[in-house]
């Protein structure tokens, strides 16, 4: 089996030096929708870390956005489903706390699916020691505008904010970076 994590702040990707059967295995859970955005798959938010098939079956590995996230039930039911219906017999989904989630770990199209689905998505990096960069604004993912203003900590799920557009009078979702 690969490396079962890459660097911490660096996505996994798809395994391309692996053999055909992993290969296909990625390909089929990197395409399970997020639950709770569902434009998103878990290779765009960065869920999915791991995926590695041999004779004995198929390992996926994956990593919740916060430890309580309510999403990883059906995240490990909808990756199971989607394998045995691709023909692979035997899938174990293992839930990996560490190295914690972060928003590094979105890629660029992740990104690019939430700004267009209306919620804006995280910008710089997360802090992994230091400091915690305070960012001035969330720019509005309608209009694009900079003049925003939080409205509350904890938007739809707890791992986003509510945002207010003064430009358009629109609410948003913003996507905290962690």
């Amino acid at each position: 089996m690969r490396d079962s994590f890459p660097v911490a702040d660096r996505a996994a990707q798809r395994p391309d030096d692996t053999d055909a059967a992993t290969r296909r295995a990625w390909d089929v859970a990197a395409a399970v929708p997020d639950p709770e955005v569902p434009v998103l798959t878990i290779e765009d938010l960065g869920v999915l870390r791991d995926v590695s098939a041999d004779a004995d079956g198929v390992r996926v590995t994956i990593t919740p956005t916060y430890s309580g996230c309510p999403a990883m039930d059906a995240i490990r039911d909808d990756v199971v489903l989607a394998l045995t219906s691709a023909g692979f017999d035997r899938v174990d989904v293992r839930l990996v706390l560490s190295p914690a989630w972060t928003t590094d770990w979105m890629t660029d199209a992740g990104k690019h699916k939430l700004r267009e689905y209306g919620i804006a998505p995280p910008t710089g990096r997360a802090a992994v020691r230091g400091p915690i960069p305070v960012r001035l604004a969330v720019t509005c993912p309608r209009c694009g505008s900079p003049d925003t203003r939080e409205i509350a900590r904890f938007g739809s799920t707890a791992c986003k904010a509510l945002y207010e557009c003064r430009a358009c009078l629109e609410p948003f979702d913003h996507f905290k970076a962690h």
